[in-house]
């Protein structure tokens, strides 16, 4: 019996040893399950710190995505390794087709850079994208101008950049609070110093057109600081553009509020329970005046030219080298949205002594708030201002056949033609009317030129452009493109056509004249896509509202034959010994 009970004592402690040893070793299993699962959690981004900041490589031509908390930057800066600024995005504008950032820094072309776009997923998870640039130009002195495809899906506007290559391949650090781009709309988007007033360009005022407006009831605001700190009257404004008093500390002492941001106020809602409103800027002040020299300081020039173009670098040369022998001494380019390499053009012949300058003015359908900001740049350095297209070419038809001894035809033509009224007590603007030339049976675009190349135009004239003394302008700079309103007792002077007329090169070949359904420059000229006014003479006769071909486009609007011009180039501006013209011979150096 004792012996059984030993046998049975002894099962029972050899299963127990058993089943311990058992569970020990599902337990050491069961641990190392467990750790194996926190590490799969930890790597999966749920027990992260905020210091721990994923970084995007990617290559320029893919969109990548990536999530992150909250609180993280996308992109890790390490631009202390790296001798470069980081991208720093000051503002934002959300234009129809893209994002325009406005950068602090001035990028290199050897700069390759992407747009960073989020979504937030969650209360602590962000999704964030990237695609490379559309392009990047200088703005100003210190600034960069970059443009961004659209977001996309349910990314935000509030898109950031990122640096990509490099020896380190660093990024820079995104802000998860910036704010959304400003609607184009509705924004304040240029602020220039004119002595005691800031002159304001500004969307979404919805101002009569062509007229001047009540500027009571706007108000202007300056930051200083955090916030808008001080606020001014607005004493005049027209379409777009809005002047303020500048505040006193301001005032004494322009030089210094340069970068101030400003905006403008209006009251919305009820007239009984009105509501003030505050436009989003993207404007900060700097002075009109620019810094000159001595000698242009003592003496301005006579005539200088002002234009606004988009993807026209092409016909740049000839339109400059052609009104430079009449007399335009100095050339204003506003720059819209151009992509065709219209920089180098500029610095090429500002090398060659034709006194060029290009701004960079990325407001879409802004021609006449351009032209102001031009009058306004313009000022100090000309008495005369012409403003008119790059396929606008003054023409001298008596001047150009009178027998000179010397044998040199029309040099300084419009200069002289000016200078009899710089000193007149009451002529401040001349105008000259415009004929409009047709294709003249061509297929492609002439190789020489548009002004040996078309030859055929339309009997009547067709509107005129202005040439003004941007010193006896009226003080809302109002302009309607082809003339300003002039200042209290002045008046314009219409040219006779027999001493000049414009030969305006409107209809060329389809291939050149279609880049006009993309967009028009004017803010009150109805793109050719819309089905708006196609009576209008700012059309082309019907054409219709897409791009297609009409047919025998190359015979139309021909009327006259007219080669003047035309003979008076080849005659007097083609090398003698080649017969080359010097808008060819510079393109082919």
């Amino acid at each position: 019996m004792d012996s059984e009970q030993r046998r049975k004592r002894k099962r029972m402690g050899r299963s127990y040893s058993e089943a311990k040893h058992y569970l020990s070793s599902r337990r050491s299993l069961f641990l190392c399950f467990c750790f194996f699962i926190f590490l799969l959690l930890l790597s999966s981004g749920r027990f992260r710190t905020a210091s721990f900041r994923p970084v995007i490589t990617a290559s320029s031509t893919t969109l990548y995505l990536i999530s992150s908390t909250a609180h993280n930057s996308v992109l890790d800066s390490v631009a202390h390794r790296n001798d470069s600024p980081p991208a720093k995005v000051q503002d934002r504008v959300l234009f129809p087709d893209h994002v325009l950032l406005i950068a602090a820094n001035r990028f290199q072309p050897q700069d390759e850079l992407d747009c960073v776009y989020r979504r937030f997923n969650g209360s602590d998870e962000v999704a964030f994208a990237v695609k490379p640039v559309l392009s990047t130009e200088a703005y100003d002195e210190v600034r960069s101008i970059v443009r961004c495809p659209l977001p996309f899906g349910n990314y935000s506007s509030a898109v950031d950049l990122r640096r990509r290559g490099g020896k380190h391949d660093w990024t820079a650090r995104i802000n998860s609070t910036a704010a959304a781009a400003s609607p184009w709309d509705k924004v304040v988007y240029e602020a220039v110093i004119d002595d005691d007033t800031a002159v304001v360009f500004v969307k979404g005022l919805n101002l009569r057109p062509h007229r001047k407006s009540d500027p009571t009831r706007l108000t202007c605001h300056f930051e200083m600081g955090e916030g808008f700190a001080f606020t001014t009257e607005a004493v005049t404004a027209a379409q777009e553009v809005v002047r303020c008093l500048l505040p006193e500390s301001i005032s004494n002492d322009p030089d210094k509020a340069s970068g101030i941001r400003v905006t403008i106020g209006y009251n919305a809602g009820r007239p009984r329970a009105p509501v003030h409103v505050t436009l989003p800027s993207v404007a900060t002040i700097h002075n009109s005046k620019p810094n000159l020299d001595e000698a242009t300081k003592k003496k301005k020039h006579e005539l200088c030219a002002c234009t606004m173009l988009w993807n026209q670098a092409p016909a740049l040369s000839e339109w400059i080298m052609y009104h430079a022998w009449l007399g335009v001494e100095r050339w204003f380019i506003y720059d819209n949205n151009s992509d065709d390499g219209i920089e180098d053009v500029v610095l090429d012949l500002d090398s060659q002594g034709y006194n060029v300058s290009r701004q960079s003015w990325p407001w879409i359908k802004t021609q006449e708030a351009g032209f102001s900001h031009c009058a306004l740049k313009a000022r100090e350095e000309c008495t005369w201002v012409g403003f008119f297209d790059v396929d606008e070419f003054f023409y001298f038809p008596r001047e150009f056949r009178r027998r000179r001894r010397d044998g040199i035809l029309g040099e300084n033509s419009l200069g002289k033609l000016v200078s009899n009224f710089s000193n007149s007590p009451t002529i401040a603007e001349l105008r000259t009317d415009c004929h409009s030339f047709g294709p003249s049976g061509l297929r492609s675009h002439p190789s020489r030129g548009v002004t040996t190349g078309y030859t055929c135009r339309l009997q009547s004239p067709e509107r005129h452009k202005s040439i003004v003394r941007t010193d006896l302008l009226d003080v809302t700079l109002l302009n309607v493109v082809h003339h300003f309103r002039l200042r209290e007792g002045f008046r314009h002077l219409n040219v006779p056509e027999g001493i000049a007329v414009i030969n305006h090169y409107k209809y060329q070949v389809w291939e050149t004249f279609r880049a006009k359904f993309y967009r028009r420059v004017a803010t009150y000229v109805v793109d050719w896509q819309e089905d708006q006014n196609q009576g209008s003479k700012d059309r082309a006769p019907g054409l219709g509202t897409e791009a297609i071909e009409p047919p025998n486009w190359r015979l139309r609007f021909c009327e006259v034959w007219d080669t003047g011009l035309k003979d008076f180039v080849l005659a007097y501006f083609a090398d003698h010994s080649t017969g080359s013209l010097p808008w060819e011979r510079a393109q082919h150096q």
